[in-house]
Formats: C-alpha cells, structure tokens, sequence
C-alpha cells in the first residue's frame, strides 16, 4: 500500500519515446499543445518539429524524449496547407487577428477577375524571394520580430529564398466587398503563407490578407493520421522511432554485434544501399532505432545515437 501511493504521488510514468502527431485546433498555442502532451507523457522532454499561430489549425510534429532528436531532420521536410485568401483589405499582421489597416473599394474589388487572380499567383509559384511578415518569429537584433511589431518597433526584413512547389485555386467565393480565395500550398520550409497573401493582394492592387489556414501535411506525416487534443491517447498513438526514421531515411539492419559496437561509438564496416545518400536509420535486430549513420570514407559512422534504455 505505502508503494502504491509513493508511485502515484511521484506522478504518471514516462512514457516510451516516440513521434506523436496532433491535430492542432484554432484559438490553441502550439505551447498548449506541447504543455498537454507533457502531462499526459509524464515527462518534460517534449519538443516540436515547428510551430502554428493561434489562428491555423492542423499538424503538429511532436516528439517525446530521445524522440526529439528526430525532429531535426522533419523541422525541414516540405509542408502542404489549405488556406484562404482575402483579398480587398490589408491587415497589421497579414491574417485576420491584427487590426485592419486598408480596405479597396467596391469598384477595385469588382475588377479583380478570376483570371486576374492566377496571373497574379503564377509569380509566387516556384523558387521565390519572399519578405517574411512582421510579425514572424525571425530574430531581428536578438528579438523576435513579432515582440518587436508589438513593442511599435518597425522592422525590416530581408528577403528569403522559398519554394512554392504548387499554388492551386481551389475555389473562388465573393462576398460583399471582398473576394475569397482558397486555395492549397506545398512549399519549402520556412515558407509563409500570410506572406504569400499579403503578396497576392499587393500585386492586384487590393489587399490581402489570410483568413484561415490549416497544415495538412509535413513531409511523409498527414494530418489524416493526427489525433486531436481532446481525443489525445499519447501511449497508443506514438509512433516508433525506429518506425519514422525508416520512413524519412531508409534503413540499415544491424547484427546484434554492430548495435552494440555502434553504440559504443564504434564505426561500421558496411555498405550502404546502392544509390542511397546521406543518413540512414540503423535499426537493431529487436526493432529499436539504435542510430542515425553516415557513410565517412570507408565506414559507416553515427551522426545521432539513441539510449538504449529509452528505445527498448
């Protein structure tokens, strides 16, 4: 009896490690989420392949303990949205949570033609030199741009390179005063879509501004397959380590010997698969992701190892 309640007094047991996918609800912080999965998880070691605004909802790469590791190399995958598009106003924050700055006229508006409206995202498709909003995240003389909006501090921010690998019209609405559009994105990493809204309306003479915006998709991992916060079962919907880094990398099955001596730190002997370039998931024979390796001139070498302990 005096176990049973020291245990539950020391709170949940952690949880093994794991990538969790969430389906981020509007009007939630990515923080919130992150903070809901450490209690559920019973651990601190939570981290996020990329935040949300308040105002999106949709896909949230999350990791739990050693986990985390692996969201490095999803933080830079490709992501696919669906957002709408206002145009005929301009706002402070280039989405519909900041004040309204601008709004066209009737007669402006009226003469923004669907046809119009392609020829204008045709420019903003491909490789692409994008001014980020305002009110990013970008660090600006060690602030964050948006702490800096907020504070009255105007800033200026240099152009980025992006890919826009796909920018389709999915329907056109109009309702008074205004013309919706909603449209879907891929895109490269660090690519902003209130930018890319901001940019449409400016080149037909109207304003723009985002007025809704999902993420659907990060790399491999879709929000189909996410579970939403209030329906969270962390334990059942982990995905293995082992399991993701065969899906982003491939993967090398060790001998019992050379997941223990690569766990050592030692280098490994072995080819990799004909055509394969850069890291590979190097998974031990009981199916725990022992490493991420690379090929360094004539061996194989570790570029991330995971404990033992945790990956069991």
């Amino acid at each position: 009896m005096v176990e049973n309640s020291a245990a539950a007094a020391s709170g949940p047991v952690p949880l093994r490690p794991g990538i969790l996918l969430v389906d981020k609800p509007q009007g939630h912080t990515s923080h919130d989420a992150v903070a809901r999965v450490r209690r559920l998880a019973g651990t601190r070691k939570v981290g996020h392949a990329g935040t949300l605004d308040p105002m999106a909802t949709g896909l949230l790469v999350l990791g739990i303990r050693s986990a985390t590791r692996l969201l490095t190399f999803v933080v830079g995958l490709d992501k696919e949205y669906l957002a709408t598009i206002r145009l005929g106003q301009t706002t402070s924050t280039d989405d519909a949570e900041g004040d309204t700055l601008d709004t066209a006229d009737l007669a402006a508006v009226a003469a923004v033609t669907d046809e119009r409206i392609e020829a204008g995202i045709a420019p903003l498709t491909g490789d692409i030199e994008q001014v980020p909003s305002s009110v990013s995240a970008i660090k600006v003389g060690g602030k964050r741009a948006y702490a800096l909006a907020r504070e009255g501090i105007e800033v200026e921010l240099t152009p980025r390179a992006v890919t826009v690998s796909e920018f389709e019209v999915i329907e056109i609405r109009r309702p008074e005063g205004f013309v919706d559009v909603d449209v879907r994105v891929v895109c490269s990493s660090g690519t902003y879509i209130r930018a890319l809204a901001r940019d449409l309306g400016a080149s037909l003479g109207v304003g723009g501004h985002l007025t809704a915006l999902r993420r659907t998709r990060i790399g491999p991992f879709q929000v189909r397959d996410a579970s939403t916060i209030d329906e969270l079962d962390v334990e059942s919907a982990l995905l293995a380590p082992a399991d993701v880094a065969r899906e982003l990398f491939g993967a090398l099955d060790l001998t019992e010997q050379e997941a223990i001596d690569l766990g050592h730190g030692k280098r490994l002997a072995r080819e990799l698969p004909a055509d394969h370039t850069g890291p590979i998931a190097a998974v031990a024979p009981d199916g725990r992701l022992v490493g991420l390796v690379e090929r360094r001139g004539a061996s194989l070498r570790s570029i991330v190892n995971f404990p033992a302990e945790e990956s069991a």
